[in-house]
């Protein structure tokens, strides 16, 4: 290929030169030919790429292809049920109702209700009609230790970042957010003053990095936390142990993302790459955390206080149990992430192959909630993928009190799924630093979308209820959704997912699946344990260690 190069570059010169004395207005396609010929020969000379080495000019196609490989297959190619991470079908729906179009669909369904998976929720001959002006569902979040509960919408907007996303992607999110009376998490990149000014209620999430309540050498810092905590529009403090995106990895910021702006609000230095501590520095053990939740609870002035995770081991979700019985501190609820979730950078490993499933971890949390009778103090938040009615529903279903959605509500404020995220070169404006894009993102418009789309989902979510029989969400179980196993079997959730008896981990008699954890955990330590209790005590937490 090399020498074909040359030769035809010799040849295509001539010819113009040739037609040049003919006629001296074909001397200008000289100019294009020789930056061509310019490009192979550097090329042809550069070690980098064997590729374009081996085949100069022609080699950078496949550059070319692969640049547009994502737009092509979305846009030409892509069916409605295609499509990752999320599907066509969902990114669509989002779109309609945030917009306020039509959102129903003809023809019937496109999915194949037969395959492996596939999901429902059994509706009833008494099904319920909704009356006119019916209230919204709501959760009140605020255990015994809690001096103000906060009263929240049953979707809210999940962690999402100022500076993973864009100045005016937060102030729309925290505006539509106002409208609809739903709340807003920060994300661990701390309480900022977009999120703040609009006056929608505001989840603050404080990871291990501690942005907003940081000391100079990056540790919890009393003094700096009480003051933002205070804030009225602050309803709730999350302390972020993992996400499903990148569990046992801190988040990331990437270097063209933290602006001078950003590292002031975070207190680091600018134009760096952040990587957050896989862990916390302010505790190590689950008694120590518990004992950091009363504390910000009280710096806070008895503002509900959660953690969020995504189940790992399963010991770890028991040991923390066994902390909150043997301390008598409990968070006000627990969020639990999925290995699914989303996140603007993450290395390939941990969005693949590390972190448990939403429904599993969820399933399994609220199984040890209600094993160790902490169910009716702690509320249970799920998320992970979460874009329409059913998928609420779902999550309800195992036990969830309330759901968080990132990338439906990113999709509210006009995200297309460009894949770009972790560049700071997205187009919508919406997870960019990049003052030419964000400007495209107009705050009072994409605001009005943020609160449709959460307006029409949870109207959804109410039709769907009372179709099934029922007058509120608390009255939502697992025999009420079924899963296609295979071909000829069908499972309830309840199958599926089988209930625990109320306060059965706190007795010899336990079901046999929570054996492994109840061994391995304990309240001294997150790490798994060799030997806990002797064979005559069993592995329950009351007469086991005190740390």
């Amino acid at each position: 290929m090399r020498q074909y190069f040359v030769v035809t570059s010799v040849i295509v010169i001539v010819a113009v030169l040739l037609l040049g004395l003919a006629s001296p207005g074909f001397l200008w396609l000289l100019l294009p030919i020789a930056a061509l010929v310019g490009i192979g020969v550097y090329d042809m000379c550069q070690s980098r790429h064997s590729l374009r080495r081996n085949f100069p000019l022609v080699g950078r196609g496949r550059w070319v292809l692969e640049g547009i490989r994502p737009f092509i297959r979305q846009y030409l190619l892509e069916s409605d049920t295609d499509g990752t991470p999320v599907s066509r079908m969902f990114r669509s729906v989002v779109y309609q109702r945030a917009k306020g179009e039509r959102d129903t669909v003809p023809f019937g369904t496109r999915i194949d209700l037969y395959r492996d998976g596939y999901e429902w929720i059994s509706h009833s001959l008494a099904a319920v009609t909704l009356p006119e002006g019916h209230e919204t569902p709501r959760v009140m979040i605020g255990c015994e230790q809690c001096g103000q509960p906060y009263s929240a919408s049953v979707l809210n907007i999940s962690a999402m970042s100022f500076g993973s996303l864009s100045q005016n992607a937060v102030l729309a999110l925290n505006r539509g957010a106002a409208k609809g009376k739903f709340a807003h998490n920060t994300g661990e990149g701390g309480a900022t003053p977009y999120h703040l000014e609009p006056g929608g209620d505001v989840i603050w999430q404080i990871g291990t990095g501690y942005f907003g309540c940081r000391d100079d050498n990056g540790n919890f810092d009393d003094e700096s936390f009480a003051k933002l905590a205070n804030h009225p529009s602050i309803k709730m403090i999350e302390i972020k142990l993992s996400q499903g995106a990148k569990p046992g990895h801190g988040g990331i910021l990437p270097a063209a993302k933290n602006t001078p702006e950003i590292a002031a609000i975070r207190g680091v230095k600018p134009n760096t790459t952040v990587d957050s501590p896989a862990t916390h520095s302010a505790f190590s053990t689950p008694v120590e955390m518990m004992r950091f939740i009363q504390r910000v609870r009280e710096l806070s002035g008895g503002k509900p206080i959660g953690i969020k995770l995504c189940v790992g081991r399963t010991s770890e979700v028991v040991a923390m149990c066994k902390a909150m019985i043997q301390t008598g501190v409990t968070p006000d609820f627990i969020t639990v992430d999925g290995g699914e979730g989303g996140t603007g950078a993450a290395p390939l490993e941990f969005t693949n192959s590390i972190g448990m499933p939403l429904r599993d971890g969820l399933a399994f949390v609220c199984d040890c909630l209600v094993g160790f009778g902490l169910k009716g103090q702690v509320k249970v938040i799920a998320v992970g993928k979460i874009f329409s009615a059913f998928h609420i529903i779902k999550n309800l279903a195992l036990g969830a009190d309330l759901v968080y959605s990132a990338r439906g509500m990113m999709m509210a404020l006009g995200c297309v799924q460009s894949l770009i995220c972790n560049t700071n070169h997205c187009p919508t404006g919406v997870a960019t630093q990049n003052p030419s894009l964000t400007k495209g993102l107009v705050v009072t418009d994409k605001a009005e979308r943020v609160y449709r789309y959460h307006h029409e989902t949870v109207a959804r979510l109410a039709e769907i209820i009372a179709a099934a029989g029922l007058t509120s969400v608390e009255e939502l179980n697992r025999t009420h959704v079924y899963r296609r196993t295979s071909q000829s079997t069908i499972q309830r959730y309840d199958e599926l997912y089988p209930y625990v008896p109320v306060g059965c981990l706190l007795t010899d008699t336990y079901p046999d699946r929570f054996e492994q954890p109840l061994r391995e955990s304990s309240a001294c330590s997150f790490m798994p344990q060799t030997t806990i209790a002797n064979s005559d005590q069993g592995y329950g937490p009351l007469a086991r260690e005190i740390c």
